[in-house]
């Protein structure tokens, strides 16, 4: 990767990440679908391959998410005593909703600062 600093400037990993953008060039699209990766970068023809967040994005998201949405629900069932059916209408639809969100964030965060630290190299020589 050497040879990327000579011809592509630094990205902000976290920028290039939370906007879903390609790693070395910071232009071209990460993402095929919603969570699916491309096969490369349309701009800069960086090749995808290497990039594997596994379950990073899903243990994250479960942890901040499972934090925010269980604190919220506490609070709201020590001050107001709410009733059970009113927890099913708030919090099942606001988990879904920052699950999506945050996973596809999450993901293209944990793939761009994959390709800044260089983490696949290992297990690309590993294979050979």
């Amino acid at each position: 990767m050497n040879e990327d600093k000579a011809i592509w400037p630094p990205v902000d990993p976290v920028r290039a990440g939370l906007s879903g953008r390609c790693p070395r060039c910071g232009e071209g699209r990460l993402f095929a679908g919603f969570l699916r990766l491309g096969r490369r970068c349309a701009n800069c023809g960086l090749d995808y391959g290497f990039a594997d967040s596994g379950d990073g994005p899903a243990v994250f998201a479960i942890l901040v998410i499972g934090f925010i949405v269980v604190g919220l629900a506490l609070w709201l069932e020590v001050t107001t005593n709410a009733p059970l059916w009113l927890h099913f209408v708030l919090w099942v639809p606001l988990t879904l909703v920052l699950s999506m969100g945050a996973l596809r964030l999450i993901k293209g965060l944990l793939i761009a600062l994959q390709y800044r630290n260089k983490a696949a190299e290992g297990r690309l020589d590993e294979t050979r």
